[in-house]
């Protein structure tokens, strides 16, 4: 091999050498070229699931808002509206109550201070009073003061003397109240009317099913009193005496012992 052959070769090798090395950098700059590109891929894809997330509970947590902003206004209008219409039943018991208590009498001397509602009578005091208990009933059936006002109404009826209308205001009670406090004080009025109709077996074994309800809001022995007058009206006086006996037994202290040993002593006397 000559000189200028060999120089040749190693000038070409060089160029070539130097080739390589300019390629494997740019080959370098490539890669991280493209690592830092698919960084900043993952770093857009992440954002934008993120920002995608954040917008979809935003989505959520406005709805939720809105559903509970929406709930607050029915409970408020629903509390509202029963607040006004229990102010409006306790008005119209109020006013009927007052015709109730109202003073029985003649009317005030002339010259003298007025003194307040009055009737000349009981009767015309309850026929007023029971117009004034039906209308509130009839008004607000549902609410603790209707119930009432059915309740007052049934007694009323039997002041005057009518029993079978009086059974059915209790009969409203009833089916509105259940074996709540006015339901089981509707019961016993109701017993008190079937007895007082000459329904005594009815009202025989609504005094029994009530007596036995020892841990309710009616008393026991005053209960066991009815059922044993049921009894002595019925002409069951064996059955009225047991009952009279068992309220001295039982409830010694009770004011109503007084009453069954007096009604004892007049069964032995007959």
């Amino acid at each position: 091999m000559t000189f200028e052959v060999a120089r040749q070769m190693l000038d070409n090798g060089g160029r070539f050498t130097t080739a390589l090395s300019r390629a494997t950098a740019v080959h370098n700059d490539m890669k991280r070229t493209e690592r830092h590109h698919l960084k900043e891929n993952e770093l857009r894809n992440f954002a934008q699931r993120a920002a995608e997330t954040v917008e979809s509970r935003r989505r959520e947590t406005t709805a939720f808002i809105a559903v509970a902003v929406v709930i607050g206004v029915l409970a408020a209008g629903y509390f509202a509206w029963r607040e006004s219409v229990n102010g409006k039943a306790h008005g119209l018991l109020a006013e009927a109550m007052i015709v109730s208590d109202a003073r029985v009498g003649p009317p005030p001397a002339p010259g003298t201070p007025a003194g307040g509602l009055y009737f000349p009578t009981e009767r015309e005091r309850s026929q007023a009073a029971l117009t004034k208990f039906k209308v509130a009933a009839d008004a607000y059936p549902s609410s603790d003061a209707g119930m009432y006002a059915r309740y007052q109404e049934g007694a009323t009826q039997m002041a005057l003397g009518n029993p079978t209308a009086a059974a059915a205001a209790y009969q409203q009670v009833i089916a509105k109240a259940g074996d709540g406090f006015y339901g089981q004080m509707a019961r016993l009025g109701l017993a008190e009317a079937q007895a007082r109709s000459g329904q005594f077996d009815q009202a025989i074994v609504a005094y029994k099913e009530l007596s036995q309800r020892k841990d309710g809001p009616l008393p026991v022995d005053g209960i066991l009193m009815q059922l044993g007058k049921t009894y002595l009206e019925a002409g069951k006086r064996a059955d009225a005496q047991q009952t009279f006996n068992r309220i001295v037994e039982e409830y010694p202290e009770s004011p109503f012992s007084t009453d069954a040993k007096r009604e004892i002593e007049t069964l032995k006397k007959t």
